[in-house]
């Protein structure tokens, strides 16, 4: 329970120091919020002095009303453009601070550790950014546009009160608390229930993405129904859990709303002995209009009590979402580059792995005391089973994940002591998983040199053999692709990764089942290119068809995380050992 309360007065905390950014608006808000309250304030008093022309003489001043009835008309439309003006600038408060939290949200997604993204699902990542946000947006617009206006109309209504009949006050002010204190346990009850809430639609969100994302998976393997049956599963945990904290917090409402009309069945009982000059109030001068005027001040006194208890309850809500937006905000980042870093210049291609041991989990060992050493041009062919370390060695080439011990060396530097940016500009990497981003044929091409010419672009499409099939579409390199290609088949995407190494014409190579997707006759010429393009570069090739790595000067042979066999080719054919038995299998299996 501890932790319960803890939890939103940190986040509280947080939000207020992001709010604080726009104090000057603030401020802003809170003089509006006065003014328009105090505007309001004053139509009871002029109200009540109509009421009393009207009853206390024999006959109506009805000009005397009617002078009334035109300051009431013009109070109330100032009182409504000050209010319009102080919704505006709340609007504005709100929503600087909720694309202030987004933007800091993405800018922590750009830095986190590989391992956080591999390890939390990537829907639920985005609901956070996504939909707790506008939740969150959603309650604090609540808040700045009901609890100013409120705090000033209670502080405003207690001293009108007080200078009509402060025995009558006292009574308003010593019973109304008790319906703040209704407001308060019901939402520190509720906290939990929208935190669980906004969790359970995180889930959905992720499961939903993960489906949509696989459709194709998911028909193969006829899978509806099961998914159809997890979805309700986790629809049904929602529905239970959003039913659960709107049932309870919409309990505040009606709670403050009985403890308002209680005081307000007190004040107008004491009004009324009052006006009779009878009771505890006797001896105050107390008229029909004054009667009307408390009235108008006792109900305007409990109404924000409604409010700011509708407020309170939105805000946990708002809390709960804005305390899984800081979540994310505030996990670790991956390690910063050291102050002393070095970017690399000319490379050369000089690669050393020093007794490097890594693993993903502490309990499950998988690279231990691995070392090698590649002299620059040199085609390095990483071969093995699956599950051997082959792509995790590849991960830690590039640093997407840092050693447990030993070292990586780059012309003689560790890569720990290399700025990413420099040291990931020294590799072009080809992934067996391609990716392209939204956007047209040429923006997917340059993404590593954007200021590429068209003739630059087309020699490197032409490179990599993907220059026919781009004519081919409606627009050529200007054709607007969606989300990870569209419509273009695996091996076309695959050719437009290719393309996009082919054109930046990097010192190192990484290639990573490069050609997997792409058919018989296009992968023979794009291994001539590759070729053509390994020529003094280093180059680190992930390979299962063992016939296309042949020509390399070493081959790797991993097995549980160590190399097994190192050799060329037909040295390790004349071992025969493990490689063999791999390359024999292969064929085999062909045969």
């Amino acid at each position: 329970m501890a932790k319960g309360k803890k939890a939103p007065q940190g986040t509280l905390n947080k939000v207020l120091l992001h709010i604080k950014k726009y104090s000057p608006f603030l401020v802003l808000s809170v003089i509006f919020a006065a003014a328009s309250s105090i505007a309001m304030l004053y139509i009871p008093i002029l109200v009540g002095d109509a009421v009393d022309l009207i009853v206390s003489k024999g006959n109506v001043d009805f000009k005397g009303v009617l002078k009334i009835a035109g300051e009431i008309g013009a109070i109330a439309a100032a009182s409504a453009f000050i209010q319009w003006l102080m919704n505006v600038i709340n609007n504005r408060i709100t929503y600087h601070v909720v694309r202030d939290l987004r933007e800091e949200a993405f800018r922590k997604i750009e830095i986190l550790p590989l391992k956080y993204h591999d390890s939390h699902l990537h829907g639920e990542t985005v609901s956070r950014i996504i939909a707790d946000a506008d939740q969150f947006a959603e309650g604090l617009l609540m808040g700045f546009t009901q609890f100013f206006t409120g705090v000033v109309t209670i502080l405003g209504t207690l001293v009108f009160m007080l200078a009509i009949n402060w025995k009558i006050a006292l009574v308003v002010v010593v019973l109304t608390p008790l319906s703040l204190f209704a407001a308060r346990y019901i939402s520190r009850k509720t906290y939990k229930m929208f935190k669980l809430q906004s969790e359970t639609r995180g889930e959905q969100t992720a499961f939903t993405d993960e489906m949509i994302e696989n459709q194709k998976v998911v028909r193969a393997f006829c899978h509806e129904e099961e998914n159809l049956k997890k979805f309700d599963e986790i629809n049904k945990r929602l529905e239970k859990s959003t039913l659960r904290a709107s049932f309870f917090s919409s309990l505040a409402n009606p709670t403050t709303r009985f403890v308002n009309n209680v005081v307000y069945a007190f004040v107008a009982l004491a009004g009324a002995l009052a006006v009779l000059d009878i009771g505890f109030t006797a001896g105050a001068v107390f008229t029909v209009g004054s009667l009307s005027v408390f009235l108008s001040y006792a109900n305007q006194y409990t109404k924000p009590f409604n409010e700011i208890s509708g407020v309170v309850t939105e805000l946990q809500n708002a809390l709960a979402c804005a305390a899984r937006l800081f979540e994310l905000i505030d996990e670790e980042s991956q390690t910063p580059d050291s102050r002393d870093a070095v970017i690399l210049g000319e490379i050369s291609g000089k690669v050393e792995l020093e007794d490097v041991s890594f693993s993903y989990t502490e309990d499950k060992k998988l690279i231990e005391h691995f070392n090698l050493r590649v002299k620059p041009g040199q085609r390095v062919a990483i071969v093995g089973p699956t599950g051997c370390g082959k792509t995790t060695l590849i991960n830690l080439l590039m640093r997407f994940y840092d050693v447990n011990g030993g070292s990586i060396k780059v012309e003689d530097k560790d890569i720990r002591n290399i700025t990413r940016r420099s040291l990931r500009a020294g590799y072009g990497m080809v992934l067996q998983d391609t990716w392209l981003k939204s956007g047209t044929i040429r923006d997917n091409i340059v993404m590593g040199m954007p200021a590429a010419t068209e003739e630059e672009v087309t020699a490197a499409a032409k490179a990599a053999h993907s220059h026919s099939f781009i004519k081919r579409l409606p627009k050529g390199y200007d054709t607007v692709i969606g989300e990870d290609g569209g419509r273009l088949s695996q091996g076309q995407k695959q050719l437009l990764c290719i393309t996009r190494i082919m054109l930046c014409q990097p010192p190192m190579l990484i290639l990573d089942e490069a050609t997997s997707s792409i058919d018989t006759r296009t992968e023979i010429r794009i291994q001539k290119a590759f070729l053509k393009l390994m020529e003094g570069r280093t180059t680190f090739i992930v390979a299962h068809r063992l016939s296309t790595i042949r020509e390399a000067d070493i081959i790797l042979v991993m097995k549980d995380g160590k190399i097994i066999e190192q050799g060329n080719h037909r040295e390790l054919l004349k071992k025969n050992g493990f490689y063999t038995k791999l390359y024999n299998s292969q064929f085999e299996q062909t045969g």
